[in-house]
């Protein structure tokens, strides 16, 4: 048999597990099966699924936290969650998080094989997002925010990542001071204009091990260089 889907399905329940993975796989798709809510999300990572299916009580970590790291780190996988918990309040949360779709136990195995066919259909046929701007080996990924050095996720405060972004929406060009101070502190009035003096000193400290130079010039404002 050929599998058309490859699915991830996050659940601890022994039982739950077997009847799914031999249903689903009868029903044309290849599936991976993982217990623990930590290890789900480094597999989800390393290699992304066509969908993922989740349940959210977890040992290791919770799974409305799996889907939130997952989607800081810019994994955009569907998502459909699979859970007992059925409170409005609960489905709300979990598609704030970044869940596509959301089932509560128990369901009916043609409605949730459906849910998860329009999911993996709704992914094929979507347009490949824009590519980041970028420079060098840095990268801005716009759908999840997150700056990249080559494959790894830069741990930036938010107003680092905002100065990075700007200079990224320019490469090679100098962005003056005034307007990075407008971007990095958006109507924070009270706040004095060196302050954007204090973020490019911490921004250079986290840029040094990738070679990166934020580069001031005077009348200019700054820039960014890849390193030699």
């Amino acid at each position: 048999m050929v599998m058309d889907m490859k699915l991830l399905l996050v659940e601890d329940d022994p039982s739950m597990q077997t009847a799914l993975k031999r249903t689903l796989t009868n029903r044309g798709m290849e599936v991976e099966v993982c217990s623990d809510g930590r290890v789900a999300l480094e597999r989800w990572k390393a290699a992304p699924p066509d969908v993922v299916m989740l349940d959210l009580t977890l040992p290791g970590m919770d799974g409305l936290l799996v889907l939130e790291e997952a989607r800081k780190a810019g994994v955009r996988t569907p998502v459909l969650i699979l859970t007992a918990r059925g409170t409005v309040g609960d489905r709300v949360i979990g598609l704030n998080t970044g869940a596509d779709d959301y089932l509560p136990k128990p369901f009916d195995l043609d409605e949730l094989e459906a849910r998860l066919r329009a999911l993996h259909r709704r992914r094929a046929s979507a347009p490949e997002p824009a590519e980041a701007p970028g420079l060098g080996g840095l990268r801005w990924d716009r759908e999840s925010g997150a700056i990249y050095w080559r494959d790894e996720i830069l741990e930036l405060a938010p107003r680092e990542s905002a100065l990075v972004q700007a200079l990224l929406a320019r490469p090679g060009h100098a962005v003056p001071k005034e307007r990075l101070f407008e971007l990095v502190f958006p109507g924070e009035a009270d706040v004095h204009y060196e302050a954007i003096e204090v973020v490019v000193y911490r921004l250079r400290k986290k840029l040094a091990p990738t070679g990166m130079k934020l580069v001031t010039l005077r009348g200019l404002g700054y820039l960014l260089k890849p390193g030699e």
